[in-house]
């Protein structure tokens, strides 16, 4: 839209804030310009020039009273209130603290061992690792096992960016379902290719849910989950450095790389499924 016509000429010092806002509610296009040391109020078409001058000059000789009220800015939420919104993701960020506690707090191997995907087993000054048995609850608790501050924080964040968001939309009980069977599916594809080790972090579980709440949303436009650009480019990102090894060369550790990719492509999956029986359920 070009706004090649002028309707008002005035000087800078005037504040045309007030005729804007009223033109904006009876649906008048217009655009305030300044030039050569004025403010010049253009519109799209000359049947508008002359409603803009009329509105105005009724304006000024107060004929018409406008005023421009500001809404009563709504108290800020507290912790508490946040929380509750999305109660089952704020559980994660704290079961993921206390996993985090538990590394940080050198608290003995064999309690350690309970929670990593394979048992430990200590053999004098080396580490084993067993068989998993019939222990399946190993498959969802590796997600909360997180060894450094940035890895707690920077997953912490993510989920909550990420898994509050779905979780407004799709409730507590489902955001369960979906932590559990993506934690599952990430956890299995890093043992499956990088065999038997120490492993853990929820970052599986937040790629999970950036794969969700992207392919979700392209199905399911109505669910408004989806993941500003900045972010999936970052996060995406963010994966492919990992993936190349640029992370570990520069002294950040082991990235579980299988475990990230695992979680988006599952999530993405279940984002489509869900969106679609969503879909089918309104129609």
């Amino acid at each position: 839209m070009t706004f090649a016509h002028t309707a008002l000429s005035v000087g800078v010092e005037e504040d045309l804030l007030p005729l804007s806002a009223v033109l904006k509610q009876h649906g008048v296009a217009h655009r305030v310009f300044e030039e050569r040391g004025q403010q010049e109020l253009k519109v799209s078409s000359p049947e508008a020039v002359a409603q803009v001058k009329a509105l105005y000059e009724a304006w000024r000789s107060g004929q018409v009273k406008i005023e421009v009220t500001q809404s009563p800015r709504m108290p800020t939420p507290s912790l508490v209130q946040r929380l509750r919104v999305a109660p089952v993701t704020a559980v994660l960020i704290l079961l993921s603290i206390a996993g985090f506690l538990l590394i940080y707090f050198q608290l003995p191997l064999t309690i350690l061992s309970y929670f990593t995907f394979s048992p430990l087993v200590v053999m004098g000054d080396s580490i084993s690792f067993g068989e998993m048995g019939g222990q399946y609850w190993r498959l969802i608790t590796p997600a909360f096992l997180h060894f450094g501050w940035l890895h707690i924080v920077f997953n912490s964040l993510w989920l909550w960016e990420l898994g509050a968001r779905v979780e407004r939309v799709m409730g507590g009980l489902n955001m369960l379902g979906l932590f559990l069977v993506i934690a599952m599916v990430s956890n299995a594809c890093q043992y499956l290719f990088g065999g038997p080790s120490l492993f853990g972090g929820m970052s599986g579980v937040v790629y999970g849910l950036l794969g969700f709440s992207w392919a979700g949303a392209k199905v399911q436009p109505a669910w408004q989950i989806a993941p500003p650009t900045g972010i999936m480019v970052f996060m995406v990102g963010w994966l492919v450095v990992c993936m190349l090894g640029v992370v570990e060369v520069l002294g950040f550790g082991a990235i579980a790389n299988a475990a990230h990719v695992g979680g988006l492509v599952s999530g993405a999956i279940l984002g489509v499924v869900f969106a679609l029986s969503s879909r089918s359920s309104t129609s």
